[in-house]
């Protein structure tokens, strides 16, 4: 298999350097060049596999030749082995036809580390083979930053530079990303917002002179690995609640639209889903597409779930991609379109796919606390308020078929929120109960990308 950009002006390329590069030279994001595609057998014996064993059988499709089957093997058993559950992705019971897919289990109780975990040991075996080392340049609004620090921290083959936007995400998830005292992971809180996270990021990788000096890598949502990563808990989580004999649908809690992607590539290779719900706070970029085909940026406004405060979804130009006929040129002028006028209209014979392929709402901050509160006393599990996003809005599209909302995090990386809709302080575990009195190291950085390149080209070794 062979990746392609979104924008069309690169050049195809395998698995191991897509993972490497994660950001296309043309600005695009890499999808594969054709979808494979499961039989209903083969997703069927899923049923009877431990996850390590189902996430190497889903993505094999997805790395031909760039790692021998026992290194991949070796890598995804690695990855799980410090997760909390033996399900490592279980799910829970919450109503009659409804379900939490708790994806909070490992090392910083967030589902981006599913996809980092397994990153990480991927990226040391390849850049290891290679004899190589990478500068590992991230932007984060809260989960991804400090998944991938703790992923990386002490490997000999990167340096990660994570930024983050001061001030906008919660305590825990600021102290998950400085408080490592490993010298090859850095945090540099920016002054600004998330997007402005984003625009730094590309603007990074958009000088080559910097990109080649720095030998420049990406993991965040853009990199097609980590997409792959997530595809795989769709599966585990539909064949617990009867696919493929029946049809399951997923409620996504989602501002960068990566973790609802990986469940359309899911549906891609042949998982029988029935409804695909994109759920937004009120930062409602996405929610408002669907529902008025203008992808409109209207400025981020701080939320109680402030990994979904966002205006730039990056991983929407994939799916972006497909209905406009994998056309890339199309897809180029729409994003030139959004990052100078801040929006762009959604062509009229792609917009049909997209409300085909995807339902969407959104919830207010009244109606996360309130959810909370309602799941709270109803079951006694207490939610992070991006899931209570999912679940008010799977709880407005109900159906006849098995929905499952994504946890994506443990609500003790948001007691704050968590104490006043609940009246309970979620507890930190025990790995992280001293995570308040360790000593932090960061760096305060202006939104300006010659002063970020300043500070990554002085502290990395590559």
């Amino acid at each position: 298999m062979n990746y392609i950009s979104t924008r069309g002006k690169s050049p195809a390329q395998g698995f191991g350097d897509t993972m490497l590069t994660g950001l296309a030279p043309d600005g695009g994001l890499y999808v594969p060049d054709s979808w494979p595609r499961l039989e209903f057998s083969q997703i069927a014996e899923i049923t009877a596999l431990p996850y390590e064993e189902a996430a190497v059988e889903i993505m094999r499709h997805f790395i031909g030749d760039s790692f021998s089957e026992e290194s991949f093997r070796e890598c995804v058993t690695a990855a799980y082995s410090g997760f909390d559950h033996k399900a490592r992705c279980p799910i829970v019971q919450t109503d009659s036809n409804e379900f939490l897919l708790e994806l909070f289990h490992g090392p910083t109780l967030a589902f981006k580390d599913v996809a980092m975990q397994l990153i990480g040991h991927l990226f040391d075996a390849s850049l290891t083979e290679r004899d190589e080392r990478k500068t590992i340049i991230g932007a984060t609004s809260g989960d991804t930053g400090s998944a991938a620090i703790e992923a990386f921290r002490g490997r000999k083959t990167v340096d990660v530079f994570i930024m983050y936007p001061h001030g906008r995400i919660s305590e825990v998830q600021r102290r998950q990303m400085t408080t490592p005292d490993d010298d090859n992971v850095h945090a540099l809180a920016v002054e600004g917002d998330f997007d402005d996270c984003q625009r730094l990021l590309k603007e990074l990788f958009g000088d080559s002179g910097f990109r080649d000096r720095v030998r420049i890598g990406a993991v965040n949502s853009i990199n097609w690995a980590r997409v792959m990563a997530q595809v795989v808990y769709y599966f585990t989580a539909a064949v617990a609640v009867g696919a493929p004999e029946r049809a399951v649908s997923f409620t996504v809690p989602t501002g960068n639209f990566g973790d609802v992607y990986a469940g359309y590539v899911a549906r891609r290779l042949g998982l029988p889903v029935d409804r695909l719900i994109v759920a937004t706070n009120q930062n409602d970029i996405l929610h408002r597409t669907f529902e008025t085909g203008i992808h409109e940026k209207h400025g981020v406004t701080p939320s109680m779930s402030p990994s979904m405060d966002i205006q730039v979804s990056s991983n929407f130009e994939r799916v972006l991609f497909d209905s406009c006929g994998r056309d890339g040129d199309r897809v180029r002028g729409l994003m030139a379109s959004l990052q100078q006028e801040g929006a762009f209209e959604v062509p009229e014979d792609a917009l049909p796919m997209l409300r085909r392929e995807f339902a969407s709402g959104r919830a207010s901050e009244r109606e996360t606390a309130a959810t909370m509160r309602q799941i709270f006393e109803e079951t006694g599990h207490l939610i992070c308020p991006h899931t209570s996003v999912g679940m008010k809005v799977a709880r407005d599209n109900r159906g006849e078929s098995p929905m499952v909302v994504l946890a994506t995090a443990h609500a003790a990386k948001f007691p704050e929120a968590a104490e006043e809709a609940c009246g309970v302080r979620p507890a930190l575990p025990d790995s992280m109960a001293d995570i308040f009195t360790r000593p932090e190291r960061t760096i305060r950085v202006s939104n300006d990308a010659e002063a970020v390149k300043s500070i990554i080209e002085e502290r990395t070794a590559a």
